[in-house]
């Protein structure tokens, strides 16, 4: 295949396993990403699974052995994989394998570039294998969420199944023409790890999946969602996975119970976790799970809770950016993150100067920075507009789409 001329716009061949309708994690990230590039004339197709993220089960009208719609001048093809329930392990391995398969055979056509989407990696790398073999001359480029092996590493499921995935990962990167990762700390991390030059790593933040929010009467949604006008909500939301380590969640409401403090926590969402931890929460008073929200009605949590929580387990410090922050500093409201002091959900809430950062597991300072928050209302007003401030001028969707534009134009140029 020859490479298209300067003047003209690519076809783009993109590969991942998550896309809208599925409303969290990397999805609407790969949904805004194609709509985006298909605004800019570039013709962006779309190989991916049924919808099934975080409920891990595939959504009522899919599921089908392949489907094609066609959504916001996207051409998605939908191909029918495993979904492990829960997600663990040898499952959720096989699930990937399994969808890594199916989009391997599918028809690919003739792509200027192709774009995998990373996780899921062991997918992404068996479309690479393909890319490398039969579309030589279509630049690989591979979309970096997060980073797979230390993810494992990180949430305590090393030994010889991270380092075998580790070497997958590496042999991952270091076949693609570009590499693109959604943080500087990723874009070192894999210079360093991996031996991939740092010229072939583009930095592209990821933003907001949420439109502006309305004019929100906050009285009304705290009483429609069951919060007291007088009690801080603090709010988490997103997947319930090993990851977030939402068990310092349900200490920390323990905690507040035992010495009667005004503040309940409220964990909006789904995953692998949640069943576990409900029947760990039984009895604990201030504390609300509640199952995942439409855009409009999320919007509306946000904004009327009093803080915003980030909790990972501890451990975690490098292996991935929480999507949800982006929304969170939407939302202009404070954010306190549970998280490793030096990782990067720390330096992100501190680059932001959005909130504070408290030791991960440790359910006691948790419960010391809402206090403090609740006492200073006139600083957590602070850290929201700062929240703001930062994603309209450093996560702007606008910004990033041209920049992945940009990058694709000048690898099918070359």
């Amino acid at each position: 295949m020859s490479r298209r001329s300067p003047s003209s716009s690519p076809r783009v061949l993109v590969v991942g396993i998550n896309y809208p309708p599925e409303h969290t994690g990397i999805a609407p990230y790969t949904g805004a990403m194609s709509r985006g590039l298909a605004r800019r004339g570039i013709a962006a197709r779309v190989i991916a699974a049924h919808p099934h993220y975080p409920d891990w089960k595939i959504k009522p009208g899919y599921g089908q052995w392949s489907r094609s719609e066609h959504l916001d001048g996207v051409a998605v093809k939908r191909v029918r994989h495993y979904v492990p329930n829960p997600p663990k392990g040898a499952r959720r391995l096989a699930s990937e394998v399994s969808f890594g398969a199916r989009s391997t055979v599918s028809r690919w056509g003739s792509p200027d570039a192709i774009v995998v989407v990373s996780p899921a990696m062991i997918s992404s790398a068996m479309a690479a294998l393909r890319a490398k073999a039969l579309h030589r001359s279509a630049p690989l480029i591979v979309w970096v969420q997060d980073l797979y092996a230390r993810g494992m590493a990180e949430t305590g499921q090393g030994g010889r199944a991270a380092q075998a995935l580790g070497v997958i990962e590496g042999r991952l990167l270091r076949s693609a023409d570009r590499v693109v990762v959604i943080h500087d700390r990723f874009a070192e991390i894999i210079a360093r790890d991996f031996g991939v030059g740092r010229d072939r790593i583009t930095v592209v933040r990821n933003w907001t999946h949420l439109a502006p929010f309305p004019l929100i009467d906050v009285s009304a949604s705290r009483e429609r969602f069951g919060w007291k006008p007088d009690e801080t909500v603090v709010l988490h939301t997103g997947n319930m996975g090993v990851k977030q380590g939402l068990g310092n969640v349900i200490d920390a409401a323990r905690v507040v119970e035992h010495y009667r403090d005004p503040v309940r926590f409220v964990l909006v969402g789904d995953g692998g976790e949640r069943a576990r931890l409900q029947a760990l929460a039984r009895g604990v008073g201030p504390l609300q799970f509640v199952p995942p929200l439409d855009d409009a009605a999320y919007a509306a949590a946000l904004k009327s809770a009093d803080i915003l929580l980030v909790n990972e387990l501890a451990g975690v410090a490098e292996m991935a950016v929480p999507s949800k922050l982006t929304s969170y500093f939407q939302a202009e409201r404070p954010v306190i993150a549970a998280t490793d002091p030096s990782g990067i959900t720390a330096g992100e809430v501190r680059a932001a100067d959005a909130g504070l950062v408290v030791p991960a597991g440790d359910p006691e300072a948790l419960r010391d920075a809402i206090l403090e928050l609740r006492a200073n209302p006139e600083r957590a007003a602070v850290f929201g507009a700062n929240g703001l401030r930062y994603r309209r001028t450093v996560l702007d969707e606008e910004t990033a789409i041209t920049k992945f534009a940009d990058m694709l134009y000048e690898v099918t140029t070359r």
